[in-house]
């Protein structure tokens, strides 16, 4: 794991814990590279419950109740997608807060609208709104997928020092 990627982990381990919560994720493009980098840390079961990999259109809906009409809609990689997730994330665990992350890390599979590179991110939390954003990154599948890591964390190490869950 890369060490940046590693002191993220640390710093998001040490907020959790701080709050005595814990984070879930949802992960599509990623395939579960966040919980990888997360369970990498000892102790993470300590805030850590768990990880839902949902690559197809079908495992958002079935694992973690997506309509499948705002995927018609949208598409999977969409911001309504990412926040569904992200919600869908918190119903299904026992999670405090969740991260999910969706999008086209390539080689293929890109449009002109959402050309390779393009990630949304959903954060969220109990009693905090939802936040998204999407993010277009450069390079190969590899890079795309590690920079959509460091992203995911980033986010919500940001996410959970400005929600209402003090320290």
């Amino acid at each position: 794991m890369p060490q940046h990627e590693h002191s993220l982990v640390a710093e998001l381990a040490k907020a959790l814990q701080e709050r005595g919560v814990m984070l879930a994720t949802a992960e599509s493009c990623t395939g579960g590279g966040v919980a990888y980098a997360i369970t990498a840390i000892p102790g993470s079961s300590h805030w850590f419950d768990r990880g839902f990999v949902v690559y197809t259109n079908a495992a958002k809906s079935e694992m973690l109740g997506v309509d499948a009409s705002i995927i018609d809609a949208h598409g999977a990689v969409s911001e309504q997608v990412a926040r569904a997730l992200a919600e869908g994330v918190l119903t299904h665990s026992h999670a405090d807060f969740s991260l999910a992350i969706t999008g086209v890390a390539g080689p293929g599979g890109g449009s002109p609208e959402k050309p390779v590179g393009t990630v949304w991110f959903a954060w969220a939390g109990t009693g905090s709104p939802v936040l998204a954003e999407r993010r277009r990154f450069s390079g190969n599948r590899d890079e795309v997928r590690q920079q959509s890591v460091e992203a995911a964390l980033q986010g919500m190490l940001d996410y959970i020092q400005k929600s209402v869950v003090p320290a």
